[in-house]
């Protein structure tokens, strides 16, 4: 075991403050503030910093500009990030930073960093759900909530040129897990020291949707179930924020709830709840895009307006060498 969650999530945009406004409407809690920057600390531990894209801490790379920039991979013990900034010393750049952390680029140019981070466990405890001939709450109303209060990062996306050549990179030095691959869309991980179903996504860039060029797609935050996912979707619209390309519903793969929102600046914020945890004894599978996507929306996007075919299979690695039968 090494990486085990994800340390810090820094945004570069051109506004600061617009940028800061969306994030504390999400529910995330404002650890500090300061002219350069607004710094998030969520329960886990995990941290969202935003600064100015001009601030000189924000990386220049092949990524889009705005949005997340930089993302620190947490790591178990000092030991274990001593072997990896070794062995990827080898070949690149790794330069130790004041902050604890170790920053070098993705063979795929995506700016990453690797620190020692004591992920905290969090509790959710959700509602028991009744149904007719089997009730598990009685004389005993559902939660009510007034805002959704994400308590962990779960997962972030990049699009990128080719996916498959970059996630080999995840895989081969960083540990990474291959959990599902969606066909000829994109590739599904987690950390080696994680369970939730996957921790990143890297997506074929000129998919609709996607930013037609290397970039920042979404990051997810962890609610409890699905009325902290509605609540916290009812209040972004009462703010005024817009819903991402896919609004709200539940995947397919991963079995997760969805929220999706606009980022100004870059990118998506995404709500999610209920999903799927797996360890070293799950066997990927391979998923037709549409039939993967959703289980169901809220409102259908053109692509999902006709029933997808119900095609998912055991992976086979030759999907990702580039048969595409």
């Amino acid at each position: 075991m090494a990486i085990v969650g994800i340390d810090t999530a820094l945004f570069g945009v051109p506004d600061m403050a617009q940028t800061a406004r969306f994030f504390e409407d999400m529910g995330l809690p404002v650890f500090r503030r300061s002219a350069d920057e607004v710094h998030f600390r969520l329960e886990e531990g995990s941290n969202l910093i935003v600064r100015h894209a001009d601030h000189p801490s924000v990386p220049r790379s092949v990524l889009c500009p705005g949005g997340m920039q930089e993302i620190i991979l947490g790591v178990d013990t000092q030991q274990s990030l001593d072997a990896l900034v070794a062995d990827l010393g080898r070949d690149r750049d790794v330069k130790p930073g004041a902050d604890g952390a170790h920053r070098f680029l993705s063979d795929c140019g995506i700016p990453l960093g690797l620190r020692v981070f004591n992920r905290r466990k969090v509790q959710f405890a959700p509602d028991p759900v009744n149904a007719a001939g089997n009730i598990q709450r009685f004389n005993q109303l559902r939660k009510w909530r007034r805002r959704a209060q994400p308590k962990t990062i779960n997962h972030f996306v990049f699009a990128v040129k080719d996916f498959r050549k970059s996630f080999a990179f995840f895989r081969d030095r960083l540990g990474f897990r291959l959990t599902d691959y969606q066909t000829d869309i994109g590739i599904y991980s987690r950390f080696d020291g994680a369970f939730e179903h996957h921790n990143m996504f890297l997506a074929d860039c000129t998919l609709p949707g996607m930013p037609g060029k290397p970039g920042f797609h979404h990051i997810n935050f962890g609610l409890e179930d699905i009325d902290e996912v509605m609540v916290g979707a009812n209040y972004m619209t009462r703010r005024g924020w817009q819903p991402g390309f896919l609004g709200n519903g539940r995947h397919r793969i991963s079995s997760a709830l969805f929220s999706y929102w606009k980022i100004p600046g870059g990118g998506e914020g995404e709500f999610g709840a209920d999903t799927d945890y797996v360890d070293d004894g799950w066997q990927p599978r391979q998923w037709e895009f549409r039939f993967g996507t959703a289980i169901w929306m809220q409102q259908l996007v053109d692509f999902m307006f006709e029933e997808p075919a119900w095609d998912v299979k055991f992976l086979d690695d030759a999907s990702l060498t580039g048969d595409r039968s």
